[in-house]
């Protein structure tokens, strides 16, 4: 927080309403020379005057607290933005879904051939019995990633992952 930033945005703002020091002083109910030492940035107003000079002058505090105006055009860009990273972030949350879906789905059906070569099967041969171990192992490995994806473990993995191969390149 720049105290003299903020103190010429009070300053200015007074100037636009035509006031002394001394007048608007009055209107909060404070000396001019407490004004004066506001606006060179010697002290900041208490925050319930810093709340009646933001209603006096019809801005945000946060704008005092910026020293400066909010500009529309910052106002417009900072929505795009946002609105940008929340549409990638609903991108995301589809592949993610439809990745779960697809985990979801080839896991069942990987178990239900499991089941079918197990129980219904009376053939016992070295080559399906490879295939019902593959196809059991298919199933848990689904089950698995899915447990992963689903409690967020995924992610960390994925962000040390980063960090790792960010820390070797350099």
């Amino acid at each position: 927080m720049n105290q003299k930033k903020i103190g010429s945005f009070l300053r200015e703002l007074r100037k636009e309403k035509g006031m002394t020091q001394e007048q608007l002083g009055e209107v909060l109910g404070v000396s001019g020379r407490t004004v004066s030492r506001w606006e060179t940035g010697f002290n900041m107003p208490d925050l319930s005057i810093l709340i009646q000079i933001a209603d006096y002058y019809d801005v945000e505090i946060r704008e005092i607290l910026d020293g400066e105006r909010r500009n529309e055009d910052m106002d417009k860009e900072m929505k795009e933005t946002l609105s940008k990273a929340a549409d990638y972030s609903n991108l995301e949350k589809q592949q993610l879904t439809r990745r779960m879906c697809i985990l979801f789905i080839t896991g069942t059906i990987t178990a239900t051939i499991y089941i079918f070569l197990e129980f219904f099967l009376e053939l016992s041969t070295p080559a399906l019995d490879f295939v019902k171990g593959m196809v059991l192992g298919y199933s848990y490995a689904m089950l698995i990633g899915g447990i992963l994806f689903t409690s967020g473990v995924m992610f960390k993995l994925k962000a040390g992952k980063k960090k790792l191969l960010t820390k070797l390149s350099h």
